[in-house]
């Protein structure tokens, strides 16, 4: 049986090592295939491209996962850069802006991880908190994965998909601020911090705050790889 096929957006890195080689690579942790997978679907790696490209190639998949990552610059959204906020990734945000306006027009099952859930609120007119504490890793440790419940919103996709609260693993310290446009939250942190949103309609389009493919719920997946299948 044909498996969706399920593109995924990467990391362009300047400098990575593996063996004897250190050399610039393309990269997606181990973790999003996986999850794939596990959901049912085929996993396609999408490197950085010409933004043109991306209606063309959006395409020839079934569905787009745009992944976890660096902050989103704030001049997308109109805001002048806080100290905290990480180093501009010029190159992705074009690309992965482009993917998100192609999925949109096409009608493509859309799926936005972390960064993604913020750059689709940020391709739809929102605005992003440049800073916010309480959502990394325990105690503040770089490069591990923390965990909070995350509630979802009574009648949302999301609460048809995760109908109750459950703990997700985290590493993000921005969020959504400002609502883009037709977007609606579908899941909050205890704090209020919006976790997860999408776009109500016929089409499939979900962004969550956390981080699904560093656990070991595929529930969100799935739901995206059974939409890619219906959408194929």
């Amino acid at each position: 049986m044909n498996r969706p096929l399920i593109g995924i957006s990467t990391y362009l890195e300047a400098s990575a090592r593996w063996g004897v080689w250190d050399l610039p690579a393309t990269l997606l942790p181990a973790g999003y295939a996986r999850l794939v997978r596990e959901a049912g679907g085929a996993a396609v790696l999408l490197p950085p491209d010409a933004p043109e490209l991306a209606a063309s190639l959006v395409a020839r998949l079934d569905a787009v996962v745009v992944a976890g990552g660096p902050d989103v610059e704030p001049a997308r959204y109109g805001a002048e850069r806080d100290p905290r906020c990480g180093p501009p990734a010029p190159q992705r945000d074009g690309w992965e802006a482009a993917l998100i306006a192609a999925a949109l027009e096409s009608g493509t099952p859309l799926l936005g991880i972390c960064r993604g859930m913020q750059l689709l609120n940020v391709a739809l007119g929102g605005t992003l908190t440049q800073h916010l504490d309480g959502h990394a890793g325990p105690d503040g440790a770089t490069g591990v994965f923390g965990t909070h419940a995350v509630a979802p919103v009574p009648g949302t996709r999301y609460a048809s998909v995760v109908p109750g609260a459950c703990d997700v693993p985290t590493y993000h310290h921005q969020a959504v601020d400002r609502l883009g446009a037709g977007l609606v939250a579908s899941a909050h942190a205890a704090d209020g911090t919006v976790e997860a949103v999408e776009l109500p309609g016929a089409g499939w389009v979900l962004g969550v705050q956390w981080h699904p493919e560093a656990g070991d719920d595929v529930r969100v997946m799935r739901a995206l790889v059974a939409a890619a299948s219906t959408a194929g």
